[in-house]
């Protein structure tokens, strides 16, 4: 058992270890890549685009819903929640109008060509 346990340890510290160098990594790329981007070298195609985040205000958005009912469904401003009641109309868009602010995520996709 306690093998399984170091195995499992180790694995841990070495996902650790590759997600700090994939963050840096992705750094870099974005250093030299800053916009929207496709780019080829050698075996490799690098797409840069990126994805619109809503990033919602927990007070504002509980200040536009009409019923306190509705915010002990979210009981915080969770996307996905938001995106599920918009989807069920039981809330609607106009609703949320100021009550989030949009920013840009960077994805980066890599392949092998």
């Amino acid at each position: 058992m306690e093998e399984l346990f170091a195995r499992y340890h180790e694995l841990k510290q070495l996902e650790k270890q590759i997600e700090t160098e994939l963050d840096s990594v992705r750094k870099q790329i974005l250093e030299l890549y800053p916009g929207p981007y496709t780019v080829e070298s050698g075996a490799y195609k690098c797409t840069i685009s990126y994805q619109e985040r809503r990033e919602y205000d927990d007070q504002l958005v509980y200040n536009a819903l009409p019923d306190s009912s509705i915010w002990r469904l979210m009981s915080k401003t969770d996307t996905t929640k938001i995106n599920s009641l918009l989807k069920l109309d039981v809330i609607n868009e106009a609703l949320l109008n100021g009550t989030y602010s949009i920013k840009q995520i960077p994805y980066i996709r890599v392949q092998k060509v």
